[in-house]
């Protein structure tokens, strides 16, 4: 059974070797260097200071992968509005830890007063989080057509969104 909680400082090993497959190995990330655990702790620190969730989930005391929420845009009219990450385990995929890391993503969102998530999917190719965002309610924005460069190919990103809570039909203030 995988529980979905809050990450910690002792999750950055875990959180940094699973990015860093992801980056050397995928499409879902236009990074092309591996960050460190520095570096990865540094990115986690930043978006908890901005109030928003950084989650993992874990089986078996073992980190099988990570999400956040980060703004969309830095500047102050976007910030009703962020974009997720997620990112599971090469050994867990399948076993439906991005669905429940999304789901559990999006209601830590709207409770810190995100009213729409945007999902900024790397690689059209992407079926696995592509269908993930789906299946939990994302609709489609559209594709925006070879903006990476990596593999020795052009890769697209695919947008997509889902509105939380009251979203655009009140004032979030």
């Amino acid at each position: 059974m995988s529980t979905i909680r809050p990450s910690t400082d002792s999750d950055i090993p875990a959180i940094t070797a699973i990015y860093q497959h992801h980056v050397l190995h995928g499409t879902g990330t236009f990074e092309i260097d591996p960050p460190s655990e520095a570096d990865m702790a540094g990115r986690r620190a930043d978006v908890l200071a901005r109030g928003l969730p950084w989650l993992v989930a874990e089986q078996d005391g073992q980190v099988l992968g990570f999400a956040y929420a980060n703004w969309f845009k830095p500047r102050p009219a976007y910030r009703f509005s962020a974009e997720d990450s997620i990112y599971v385990a090469n050994s867990a995929r399948g076993m439906g830890l991005g669905r429940k890391l999304l789901a559990e993503l999006a209601v830590q969102a709207e409770a810190v007063g995100v009213r729409k998530l945007l999902a900024v999917i790397g690689d059209s190719a992407n079926a696995g989080s592509i269908g993930v965002h789906r299946a939990l309610g994302f609709t489609d924005v559209g594709i925006m057509r070879s903006v990476g460069w990596k593999f020795g190919a052009w890769r697209d990103i695919v947008l997509m969104e889902k509105t939380l809570g009251a979203g655009d039909t009140t004032s979030p203030e």
